[in-house]
């Protein structure tokens, strides 16, 4: 099937169910992303900051950039003028960072924080305490220059389909119980290409699919 039999397939499976998809074009050519481009699918993410900025400038200036890795604060300021959202704060330093750079382009970002729910060291993200403090905190008020629009988390990669659940539900329960408070965290973004229909299922709104849009990321031989 072509990229844009693939979106369209899974675009097709959300329909309905008030998802977003974002779909991964990290160490994809621009020629895969611009197939789907003309096609009118403008959402993408990466998860490198050097590799979305080579295709910002290469591609046209009304896609939607996600940035879905993660990121060093001292790497920001080369996103800042044109990322839509940021899925992967993992810190308030990191936030106050990403404001100070918005500030520069008169911009407010968008972003999601990235809370830990993988049992594996290899995944990062901020506790769910970490995440109250860092909502309930005065010094959140003065960062006018971002917004968190809700949570994001990658769950443990293993073929174990009740592990995964059980990870994506924690987020989920942790995200109904501080949407009342904070309506404006309406987005919760978890699910890829292995996962996403058990993340739906689990109550995402945001998923993130890369091989089953493009295929399998190739390696050099």
């Amino acid at each position: 099937m072509s990229i844009v039999n693939n979106i369209e397939a899974i675009e097709n499976e959300i329909s309905g169910k008030g998802v977003t998809l974002v779909a991964v074009s990290k160490t994809k050519p621009v020629e895969m992303l611009m197939e789907a481009y003309n096609a009118g699918f403008k959402r993408f993410g990466e998860n490198y900051v050097q590799e979305l900025t080579d295709k910002h400038e290469q591609m046209p200036k009304d896609i939607e950039w996600h940035f879905i890795g993660h990121l060093q604060s001292n790497k920001v300021k080369y996103i800042a003028p044109f990322v839509s959202l940021i899925h992967s704060v993992d810190s308030f330093k990191l936030l106050q960072e990403i404001n100070k750079q918005a500030a520069k382009h008169k911009r407010v970002i968008d972003c999601l924080l990235q809370i830990y729910i993988a049992e594996e060291d290899t995944k990062s993200g901020m506790t769910e305490d970490e995440c109250l403090e860092i909502l309930t905190s005065e010094a959140l008020k003065s960062l006018t220059n971002i917004s968190i629009k809700g949570l994001m988390g990658m769950s443990t990669f293993t073929d174990d389909e009740a592990q995964v659940k059980k990870e994506f539900r924690k987020l989920k329960t942790f995200h109904n119980s501080l949407i009342e408070t904070y309506p404006r965290l309406s987005t919760i973004s978890m699910g890829m290409s292995g996962d996403y229909e058990l993340a739906i299922e689990e109550g995402s709104n945001m998923i993130r699919v890369g091989s089953k849009i493009f295929g399998n990321r190739v390696y050099p031989t």
